[in-house]
């Protein structure tokens, strides 16, 4: 076996590969044959980084050498400067401060404050190859649920490790297990809800195209636990490489005796079967996904019964999310006390986010439950580009509400997150600017919720696009007072009367930009007015007679030739040809044209 002296990490998640890190793997490869070092150096794909906004990613050990936004064509010099001559490629090392010093991974502000449980293994390992698993103890957990605690014991490691589910509602896992675990029942399954459809969120899918088998083991332990012998993992079809990450992940493990018939020599059989999503958003509650896993149409059902005690095919069924079971391994392995010690009283562990918007750094960010917004947003993520400053952050997606900067120190988790009006929701955390309208975000939430209903009750049905048509009759300018009061009505009837999750949080968002930034909402009734300059009906470009140079740009770019004006002469926009596009404002090199 080739002793190697060097290891190549290449970010393998869709982001990476979107951006061509197959082609920066291949060439790596290839640059080592050719180049006479094949035999020392191993080249890896892993998962996701992490810091998608400098992907791809090429990580060379041992020097722990960070490279960012490696091309197909920096392979050859990164293998005959590093790898042949041991000189770093200073041009591709991150660096914040552009002195071109080596910056390793715990010396980046993105990274220093984060923990990394349920990402452990991304961008460590090659999720592809069940070995390297096994190396970062990968399987122990699964063994010594088998062979050293009782179902009892693991409930009692769950409670003490207080694990809360992380798609949403937070409700205590070791609960959900234990009420399937008292029902006597001949079958009963496990679930691993993949649905992740929440705009810009992209943290279970990362984590399954990174670690996939954390996932496989942490539902055969539920199995053993609850006394399932069958689960299904239930994903989307648009994620295809998580989707054949999980199916060579399944095929080791049977072979390796982990999965399937009689595993580990003990008599218990438990198996995983994928189901693929067509996509529905409402796909991502319980009951509708479960119904879409029997062959139904995804739509919801009343509770109770719980899934719990008669969920899929009128079974005892556990679900819970990607990020839940990628915490079930660690607890087992390092103990609930220890998993209890991170993060606060009333929410334990980590939390992992997909941070973006107007954000310098984007990413998957996992913290401990209790760091401040203040913290993710500019210490993690390097605060707002481009001079501007912060408005406000979503949390939960359509389903949660904004955060503003009055409230940029407080701690993230499920009771103060609920305390300010939003949700943890499955972990999306999107950034806004000044430039951004709260009244045109909450009707793009809602008109997502709106197209995503399944339509089965009225109270989201018909609550839903009313809020909508109003909601869009107020960023046209023809709001009226009134219809504030008319949206909370609506509102707390839809959250009220709808029949599942979906429906109840719609108008989280409205809500939330209500109550915080309601001048917002009368600049739009009462003044004709959008103050970010966003919603095009009530805004209007000008020109500044004392800043045009008449160098004749915006004439030229304008698509309606509403601009006239002589060369070197102050320009002038006619406001009955202008469609508002803003490609004037854009091009001005002499910030002359304004939005009023």
């Amino acid at each position: 076996m080739a002793a190697f002296t060097n290891f190549i990490l290449v970010c393998g998640g869709t982001a990476c590969e979107s951006s061509k890190s197959d082609k920066i793997y291949k060439n790596l490869m290839h640059e080592c044959e050719s180049q006479g070092v094949r035999d020392k150096v191993q080249v890896v794909k892993t998962g996701c980084f992490g810091f998608c906004e400098q992907g791809p990613i090429v990580k060379v050990l041992p020097e722990e050498s960070f490279y960012v936004q490696v091309t197909p064509e920096d392979a050859k010099e990164i293998v005959s400067e590093h790898l042949v001559k041991g000189r770093e490629v200073t041009r591709l090392l991150y660096d914040k401060a552009e002195s071109k010093k080596r910056a390793q991974i715990d010396e980046m502000d993105f990274y220093q404050k984060q923990v990394r449980v349920v990402l452990r293994n991304c961008g460590v390992i090659n999720p592809e190859d069940i070995n390297e698993y096994l190396g970062r103890d990968g399987y122990v957990a699964l063994e010594k649920a088998l062979f050293e605690m009782k179902p009892d014991d693991i409930i009692e490691e769950l409670k003490t490790a207080g694990l809360r589910g992380r798609g949403g509602a937070g409700f205590p896992t070791w609960m959900k297990w234990n009420f399937t675990k008292k029902v006597e029942d001949d079958q009963k399954y496990i679930v691993c809800n993949a649905d992740e459809g929440d705009p810009g969120a992209y943290m279970d899918r990362s984590t399954l195209e990174g670690d996939p088998h954390s996932i496989l083991e942490a539902m055969t332990i539920a199995g053993y636990t609850v006394g399932a012998n069958f689960g299904y993992i239930y994903i989307r079809a648009e994620y295809p490489l998580a989707i054949n990450r999980l199916k060579i992940a399944m095929n080791q493990a049977r072979e390796y005796g982990l999965l399937g018939d009689n595993i580990l020599d003990t008599g218990f059989n438990f198996d995983i079967e994928i189901r693929l999503g067509a996509g529905a958003f409402v796909c991502g509650e319980e009951t509708a996904l479960l119904r879409s896993i029997e062959g139904e149409r995804g739509m919801p059902t009343p509770r109770p019964p719980f899934p719990a005690t008669k969920g899929v095919f009128g079974q005892p069924t556990v679900i819970n999310n990607v990020e839940t079971w990628a915490n079930i391994p660690i607890i087992l392995m390092k103990g609930g006390e220890w998993f209890s010690k991170i993060g606060t009283e009333d929410s334990k562990g980590t939390k992992v986010f997909a941070l973006t918007g107007k954000i310098r750094n984007s990413g998957l960010v996992e913290v401990p439950m209790g760091t401040t917004l203040r913290e993710i947003v500019f210490d993690i993520g390097g605060g707002i580009p481009n001079g501007k400053e912060f408005k406000a952050v979503q949390t939960g997606g359509p389903s949660g509400g904004v955060i503003t900067k009055d409230y940029l120190d407080t701690p993230i988790d499920y009771v103060h997150l609920q305390e300010l009006g939003s949700i943890m929701g499955s972990g999306g955390m999107i950034v806004m600017d000044e430039d951004d309208c709260m009244v045109d975000v909450s009707k793009f939430y809602l008109g997502f919720t709106v197209d995503e209903s399944c339509g089965k009750c009225a109270p989201c049905r018909v609550g839903g696009r009313t809020l909508y048509n109003i909601l869009e009759r107020i960023t046209e300018g023809e709001g009226e007072m009134e219809d504030l009061d008319r949206i909370k009505s609506i509102a707390q009837a839809t959250q009220k009367a709808s029949l599942c999750g979906l429906g109840q949080t719609a108008p989280n968002p409205i809500i939330s930009t209500i109550t915080y930034f309601e001048d917002e909402y009368k600049a739009h009734i009462k003044d004709k007015r959008c103050p970010a300059g966003h919603c095009k009906k009530l805004i209007t470009y000008h020109i500044l007679p004392d800043k045009c140079i008449g160098c004749g740009l915006c004439a030229r770019r304008c698509p309606t030739n509403a601009i006239s004006g002589e060369i070197r002469q102050l320009h002038t926009i006619d406001q009955e040809l202008c469609i508002k596009c803003g490609e004037c404002y854009n091009v001005c090199k002499f910030d002359a044209v304004y939005v009023r």
